[in-house]
């Protein structure tokens, strides 16, 4: 290859590390990498105008790494593959293993976590369906529609105080939310067991579910949407 030619290559792999070089666009990657939205939904769950949510959706979609399609008046977007979120899940990995700082915030935010407050996706593969475990699914309700896993309820964190008395005291409780770096299902599993429930909070969270091809389920039909996967699966892979 001559040194022009790995010039051209190495300019097009820059256009995809630039459009991912703000943290806005970073952050609509993540809403994305749960769920297709429009731009008025992406602007509200960013909290950012929605002129300027388009105008950074137009980056992503320029550089290949989100697509859109129109409804009526509304423009939808969602991820252009799941090589894109499995490239934006390497990137938190990369700069929280590299960088101190990125390290610190995550860890303060987070808290301390003791082993025995998380749970594998091994061992959810095994609870799955033996009738023990209550699995809560604590993210908006739009991101449960696009993908859950198989028998998860949908109890967004927000609405999880008004019903705790749907969830059965004295038995297990596994909370899990958008990624690994989530909050959401860690608040969960303190409220949950401020109210005297036995909870826990799997490690990671559907993007990760997601990208280890593991048994997912869709209120929505599209061609995106990783289909769920046979009981058999889940056995086999415990």
């Amino acid at each position: 290859m001559s040194t022009h030619t790995m010039s051209t290559v190495l300019s097009e792999f820059a256009r995809v590390a630039k459009a991912m070089a703000n943290p806005v666009r970073l952050h609509l990657l993540d809403l994305l990498s749960q769920a297709e939205r429009n731009v008025e939904d992406l602007a509200t769950a960013a909290d950012v105008p929605v002129g300027n949510t388009s105008a950074q959706l137009k980056v992503l979609r320029d550089a290949g790494l989100v697509c859109s399609r129109r409804e009526g008046t509304r423009i939808f977007y969602r991820l252009a593959g799941e090589d894109v979120a499995s490239l934006y899940a390497t990137l938190r990995q990369v700069s929280q293993h590299r960088l101190p700082a990125a390290e610190a915030l995550s860890a303060g935010r987070a808290g301390s976590a003791h082993p025995a407050d998380v749970v594998t996706r091994e061992e959810v593969l095994r609870k799955l369906w033996d009738g023990k475990t209550v699995l809560i699914d604590v993210r908006p309700t739009v991101e449960y529609a696009s993908a859950h896993i198989p028998g998860a309820i949908s109890i967004p964190l927000e609405e999880l105080r008004s019903r705790i008395s749907e969830i059965p005291v004295g038995g297990e409780v596994i909370a899990y939310c958008r990624s690994a770096h989530c909050l959401l299902s860690r608040e969960a599993v303190w409220l949950l067991r401020a109210h005297g429930r036995c909870a826990r909070r799997l490690e990671e969270g559907m993007l990760e579910w997601r990208l280890h091809c593991l048994p997912a389920e869709s209120q929505i039909r599209r061609s995106h949407v990783v289909p769920a996967r046979p009981r058999a699966y889940a056995r086999a892979s415990a």
